[in-house]
């Protein structure tokens, strides 16, 4: 695609963005010192879409960002996740790193892109940014700390912060836009309003002056800004008159810009986050948001002649296990859990897959109309269509006790259970994602032994005895999370064994299925993964002397695997891992896996985490984009917990599936 802005170029009579901002030279960034803002001295309202680099195949970067400025917009805002950008600790990863997601990282690539496509930046870097995404974006080694206070001034959290702010800001200091580049605000923080809980804690006001302090430090001159629903929180979540408050709804505009009028008087109104959809929960039905809904509110926030960031503008995807949770409840034994789905579609303007839906329309209607500021828009790129491929034929499986024992892994020898976090690998950053093995060998079960996790398991448990999977069988009904093998249950119990065994090997597998993405302070020091919050005992004995296997999935492992048999020459055995081979022949194109008629589980292609599935939807198929394809042969690899297709195929769709729930 050639470029259309940042480089002078363009059609028509009208000037692009850069054009008309910087035509006469750069002297001043973003101001909000009056209740109007400028950029460069010339007026200017922020009309901005949401859209996470990291989220959306490299390849696709342009694509979508070109939709979003054809559709009037002239800013693009992004959080920075600090847990991909430094999964282990001290060791980072900006599109170079070695990561398995390193492709996903390239974010000075995506800030050249997004100027080159006339398009102006808000950074949003946390170190916090919630975004349902696993953990908020922190990474999860800092739990590995034994006394640390997230969100606050408490100098070891502090202590990991500047570090990896001292990496981040230097590298996009660069980008500002009075350097030249596209960035024209920071936020500092993310919804730290949302903290407070009456007596027993207030927002940490040295704590934002502290990271103000890093972003000065770093050389960051472009505006700051905090983001908070002012109805909710009033100015608790920020420095007034010192950063620029900003405000999240999804409704209620005029409400909440009356307050954040009565909160800073003669600034300018600007909703960071303008809720356009919602994400889904596993086990949960589809969630939208009407159209008139979306004109009626955009109309309110243009009347107030107010700037809007619309949240999501694309949703996109929470590929590999990169999605969060949030919690029914605030208590801290996992009970309340409410894991997100793989896809971050959030019923935005663009689709998961970048496809054009009626609200992309509507925002295009009312942004031209009232922008007073008319600028080159390109023409909309053509849609990039999903296709379906033809099914294709299990081929292979590794049952799990051939993949425990045909490759390798990290063994851990601990008296106790221990969590994920805490295992000593990765050169000490622990395990972050996919699942732990408990094993214990040569245990003589009594006819009957009852086998009790006491806590809560975090957050899905599989228990196998010589292999066998005994339970649960199946996560089909909703009604299946109030039996064993699920986070609801506290102290749960299960008989392994009707007759005596002796010398047998007990298994117990727990998937780490998303740590929670919003909490309260008290509540980011206890999302530990795996088994932590109690003994495991058999017939009431403690069981001690564990051999811990962390299944982490990572994409070399994942493709080096050994030990396939063909599917014809045994019964299918759960948990197990199902191989086939997809062949293109031309250039790859983007399509759906349909999950419907498997059970739980990973898929991963070419060794690379695709994402998650589960019975209970409400998404019943995953998007899969033609860049993680290539011309050839494809490894498709289910791991699945339960049971697989009954027909042996691997099928897929042009869409994406969303069913009710049962």
């Amino acid at each position: 695609m050639a470029l259309i802005g940042g480089s002078g170029g363009f059609s028509g009579s009208l000037p692009t963005n850069y054009e008309y901002f910087t035509a006469d030279g750069i002297r001043q960034g973003l101001n909000a010192d009056q209740s109007f803002f400028t950029l460069n001295d010339k007026l200017i309202r922020v009309y901005s879409g949401a859209m996470h680099y990291f989220r959306v195949p490299r390849p696709y970067w342009r694509d979508r960002l070109r939709k979003i400025r054809a559709a009037g917009l002239n800013t693009v805002e992004t959080y920075v996740p600090w847990n991909l950008h430094e999964p282990q600790s001290g060791k980072y990863d900006f599109g170079n790193g070695g990561s398995d997601f390193e492709d996903f990282l390239h974010l000075e690539e995506f800030l050249n892109t997004a100027k080159e496509e006339d398009l102006f930046v808000i950074l949003r870097t946390g170190p916090y940014i919630c975004s349902e995404y696993n953990f908020g974006g922190f990474p999860s080694w800092l739990l590995r700390e034994k006394s640390i206070a997230f969100r606050t001034s408490e100098t070891t959290y502090m202590k990991y912060v500047t570090r990896y702010f001292n990496i981040l800001l230097t590298l996009l200091a660069a980008f500002q836009f009075t350097k030249g580049g596209p960035v024209i605000a920071f936020q500092v923080e993310n919804e730290y309003g949302n903290q407070e809980a009456g007596d027993e804690f207030q927002p940490d006001k040295v704590y934002l002056e502290q990271l103000r302090q890093l972003f000065l430090d770093n050389g960051i001159v472009e505006l700051l800004v905090t983001s908070d629903s002012p109805l909710s929180h009033q100015d608790k979540g920020t420095l007034p008159g010192i950063f620029l408050q900003t405000a999240n709804f999804g409704q209620n505009v005029n409400q909440q810009f009356d307050k954040l009028e009565e909160l800073q008087p003669g600034r300018p109104l600007m909703a960071m986050e303008y809720w356009v959809g919602f994400y889904d929960f596993w086990g949960t039905n589809h969630s939208t948001k009407a159209d008139d809904q979306t004109r009626t509110y955009l109309k309110q926030i243009l009347e107030r002649n107010a700037s809007f960031n619309a949240y999501m503008f694309l949703g996109g995807t929470n590929f590999a296990f990169n999605s969060g949770a949030t919690f029914s409840n605030e208590l801290l034994d996992n009970s309340g859990f409410e894991p997100i789905t793989t896809s971050y579609d959030y019923d935005s303007p663009l689709s998961e897959n970048g496809g054009y839906k009626p609200k992309y329309y509507i925002f295009k209607e009312l942004v031209t109309a009232a922008n007073p500021i008319q600028t080159y828009l390109p023409e909309e790129p053509e849609d990039i269509v999903p296709i379906a491929y033809e099914s294709i034929r299990i081929e292979k499986v590794i049952p799990f006790e051939s993949m425990v024992e045909h490759n390798t892994l990290d063994l851990i020898f601990s008296k106790n259970v221990l969590s994920m976090e805490k295992l000593d690998i990765n050169d000490g950053s622990g395990q972050s994602n996919g699942h732990i093995v408990y094993r214990k060998e040569n245990i003589d079960l009594n006819e009957n032994s009852v086998l009790t996790i006491e806590g809560h398991v975090c957050d899905h448990v599989l228990v196998l005895v010589n292999g066998e999977l005994i339970a649960p069988k199946q996560l089909k009904y909703l009604s299946d999370l109030d039996g064993f093998g699920f986070w609801r249950l506290e102290g749960s119990s299960l008989i392994l064994n009707e007759e005596p065994i002796r010398g047998a090997t007990l298994d117990i597998i727990v998937e780490e299925m998303g740590r929670f993405n919003v909490g309260k302070f008290n509540q980011y020091n206890h999302t530990f993964k795996g088994l932590w919050q109690g003994n495991v005992t058999i017939n009431g004995e403690n069981i001690y002397d564990w051999t811990i296997m962390p299944l982490e999935w990572k994409t070399q492992w994942v493709n080096e695997l050994e030990g396939w048999e063909d599917l014809s020459d045994r019964a299918q055995e759960a948990p197990t891992m199902y191989n086939s081979v997809l062949h293109i022949s031309d250039e790859p194109q983007d399509t759906f896996v349909d999950t419907r008629g498997w059970g739980k589980g990973l898929i991963f292609v070419n060794g690379f985490a695709l994402g998650r599935y589960v019975a209970i939807g409400p998404q019943k198929s995953l998007y899969l984009p033609g860049p993680l394809l290539k011309t050839g042969e494809n490894q498709i690899n289910f791991f699945e917990h339960f049971y697989s297709p009954e027909d042996g195929l691997i099928k897929f769709t042009d869409q994406l599936i969303l069913e009710g729930v049962f």
